[in-house]
């Protein structure tokens, strides 16, 4: 969360506005300037057994933000438009997801804020979460924002593309950043979230050179942190074990000449007594109200309130207010998401839907929110999934996205940084403007000005909208956090190299589905807003009473393969018969009802005695000419048979929606059916087994009579099989009638010309031998 200040106000050029802008945002903000809330639970107190790590960003209630990837960089110089920091990067860095502001709020530069990403090694970052200090440290070791003629130092504006972009591991950022700060010192004082599948740190930016970093994942897999912009939230660590901790060489030093280090009874300096500050109504409330959402609530006479102020009004103090606290049971994921948008709903004095005068962790200011769920034990590329939630978490909706592996994203939903039009916003000061988000006529068809659009107006109809819109949100909400189950399995089954494919798949599809139902829900509550609000707003694709939507969506459609659930199943049938279809029954195993719609279908047929006869030809012929060469030894040898495997490559294919096949049972024959099922979301296919279809001649009737020739003889006598064919009897050999030619379709009497043939070859044979000897 940007800090207000002079020397980022005189920056900002949008619409001209520099000073009239920073009038404008004062006076929305609470006291201190500060309003993003970084959540922390460990693998320990989550249903899941993953650690979910993430961040609100607050800034104005209309200020869009870009999702993108940077692409890998040779050689980066990094800087600021904050300050005069410059840092130049030996190597190339690697490539990370961002959620950026937008050029036109710093000079056109496109590189400003890039607040939460994951890199391509696994590494993810939030950042920051601005803090503060104490007026004796800063005495003594000043952050570089404080020369406003001269602003020096890293700070929210570069911090997350630095450690993105060339941390192999968190450690790694860690130390990084450190080295930085230790070298170039801090713009400003920060919370950073730096986090691998192993380690989860929170680096904080205590003053000008001082830092200190704690990982979360070593001293607290069972505790959870709220931390609203404050710098006074205690934790005692062993600041000399650099497995749980590592800082700078001189922060016990500084504190000490400040005259503000302070230590536990243990000996430890107490880092955040030693360097924060006391805070304000603002950040103590939504610290109360984090603590009464995770069920531990502060406890009687552990602090003060005030609700009779004209400003804003709440928890005013607390004593020892801990980082670290323990949650009243295990956190699902929903939960989780959630409680980005907690708004002191579990207490009776703490709840801003009742009392407009209090400042809520799910507030109208915010411009996006993100959570990493971080799974151990996994490969680097799979074990995060970030949930990006764009606008203000109160009315939005967490899409996930693997983005170690992310390549690429679809630029109509998540408009190219460069390509932004940002007439929607509506006001040149990015206020709450209900004009703006009723007019559809700027929609740039991005998924955060539909959010936007949607936050606005039921934040301000509350009384009609905010509780039907949460409760379709929440539907689809819990839908895509059921499918993501699926999607995570297939993607942990699926080959590294393949990996990179789906996740774009993955992602452009729950991005789809997404937008699909914010914009219906939005449309729907533009009607109602523009039609007087008469009656109940209830979302028309809103199964009330079970709390579901009505349509499903299909995003684990698209990562899913299909399965056959029933074969095609082989018969017998003669020539003619009136055969039945051929049927296979397939699924696509997503849990989401409705989804085999997605499924196209396609039937091949194999003439097996069609290809047999023409490998015994090719064969018969191949013999016939070794006999010759043998005999002769003067012919060549045949030309290779076409096998039958080559034969079923020529394979006709039937093109077809349907799960069943017509039989044709007009050519005697044997037939092989198989049925090849498409996921047409993903282009996925299986396919079924082989079923084996065999057209006999058809069987005389028992009352038939025998046909004859035109001589009154039998002419099927003794010809008939036991299939009704007309092979001749073995048994009963067919015998030439007096003064008629020998049948040739008699096995004995076929031997006749051969063995001519075979006594004329011996006789030419005989002659040329004698001859030759004659001769000699």
């Amino acid at each position: 969360m940007r800090k207000t200040h002079p020397g980022a106000l005189g920056r900002f050029t949008r619409f001209g506005r520099a000073m009239t802008v920073a009038a404008a945002i004062v006076m929305a903000m609470p006291t201190g300037a500060l309003a993003c809330t970084q959540i922390y639970m460990g693998k320990g107190v989550t249903d899941t057994g993953d650690t979910y790590v993430g961040r609100s960003e607050d800034y104005a209630s209309r200020h869009p933000k870009a999702f993108g990837i940077q692409e890998p960089r040779e050689n980066p110089t990094f800087s600021s438009d904050e300050s005069n920091f410059e840092w130049t990067f030996d190597g190339t860095t690697y490539r990370h997801t961002y959620v950026r502001d937008l050029p036109s709020g710093w000079d056109g530069r496109d590189d400003a804020y890039s607040e939460a990403g994951t890199n391509e090694k696994g590494v993810s970052v939030s950042a920051t979460l601005t803090t503060g200090y104490n007026d004796k440290v800063k005495a003594v070791d000043p952050c570089g924002s404080e020369d406003s003629n001269d602003p020096s130092g890293i700070g929210e504006y570069t911090i997350p593309d630095v450690v993105l972009g060339c941390a192999d591991t968190a450690r790694n950022g860690v130390k990084l950043l450190g080295k930085i700060i230790d070298e170039k010192g801090s713009y400003d004082c920060n919370q950073i979230i730096i986090a691998d599948s192993a380690e989860t740190w929170v680096f904080m930016q205590l003053s000008g050179r001082q830092w200190c970093a704690v990982n979360l994942t070593a001293i607290a897999p069972d505790k959870v942190s709220v931390n609203p912009n404050m710098s006074n939230l205690k934790f005692d660590v062993n600041l000399g074990d650099s497995l749980v901790c590592l800082h700078s060489a001189d922060l016990e030093k500084v504190a000490k000449e400040a005259g503000t280090a302070t230590y536990f009874d243990d000996g430890q300096l107490d880092v955040a007594t030693s360097y924060g500050q006391d805070e304000g109504v603002a950040q103590n409330t939504r610290y109360a109200q984090g603590r009464a959402y995770f069920g531990n609530p502060l406890a009687d006479g552990t602090y003060t309130k005030d609700f009779t102020a004209s400003g804003w009004q709440g928890v005013t103090s607390i004593s020892d207010p801990e980082l670290l606290f323990a949650p009243s049971g295990k956190v699902g994921l929903f939960q989780a998401l959630r409680s980005y948008a907690a708004r002191g709903e579990q207490t009776s004095d703490l709840n801003a839907n009742t009392n407009s005068k209090l400042y809520a962790i799910g507030n109208n200011r915010t411009v996006e929110t993100h959570m990493f769920q971080i799974r151990s034990g996994l490969t680097s590329d799979i074990a995060t999934v970030q949930w990006e939630a764009l606008s203000r978490a109160e009315f939005s909706v967490a899409v996930p996205v693997y983005s170690a592996l992310l390549t690429e994203v679809d630029k109509t939903i998540y408009p190219d940084i460069h390509s932004w039009s940002e007439d929607h916003t509506g006001d040149a000061y990015e206020r709450e403007n209900v004009k703006g988000a009723l007019d559809a006529s700027t929609d740039n068809g991005s998924l955060d000005y539909v959010l936007m659009d949607i936050n606005t107006l039921a934040y301000n109809y509350r009384d009609k909208l905010s509780a039907p819109t949460r409760a379709y949100l929440d539907a689809l909400q819990k839908e895509l956090i059921s499918q993501q189950a699926t999607v995570d399995g297939i993607m942990k089954q699926t080959p590294s190299d393949k990996r990179s494919d789906l996740a774009n798949k993955l992602f452009e599809q729950a991005s789809k589905e997404t937008y699909a139902k914010a914009k219906a829900l939005l449309d729907e509550m533009r009607t109602y807003v523009n039609g007087g609000m008469k009656g109940d707003f209830v979302p028309s694709d809103l199964d009330a009473a079970k709390g579901d939507l009505k349509a499903p969506i299909y995003y684990a459609t698209a990562g899913v393969a299909p399965q056959i659930t029933g074969q095609p199943q082989s018969a017998t049938y003669e020539k003619g018969d009136k055969a039945a279809d051929l049927k296979v029954t397939a699924t696509i195993p997503d849990g989401a009802a409705g989804s085999d719609q997605y499924l196209t279908y396609k039937w091949t047929v194999r003439d097996v005695t069609a290809d047999n006869v023409k490998a015994d030809t090719t064969d018969s012929k191949a013999n016939a000419r070794a006999a010759k060469k043998s005999t002769v030894a003067l012919l060549k040898a045949a030309p290779a048979a076409k096998t039958t495997t080559a034969a079923a490559n020529d394979a006709t294919g039937i093109a077809s929606q349907s799960s069943t096949c017509p039989v044709d049972t007009s050519k005697v024959g044997t037939f092989e059916y198989q049925c090849t099922v498409t996921n047409s979301l993903n282009g996925k296919p299986v396919t079924s087994e082989v079923a084996t279809i065999t057209v006999n001649e058809k069987a005389p009737k028992p009352d038939d009579k025998p046909s004859t020739d035109d001589k009154g003889n039998n002419a099927n006598a003794g010809n008939a099989n036991a299939n009704g064919g007309t092979a001749p009897s073995k048994k009963s050999p067919a015998k030439a009638a007096p003064g008629r030619l020998v049948s040739t379709g008699d096995t004995n009497n076929a031997m006749v010309p051969v063995a001519i043939a075979i006594a004329g070859v011996a006789i030419v044979v005989i002659a040329l031998v004698v001859r030759k000897r004659n001769r000699e």
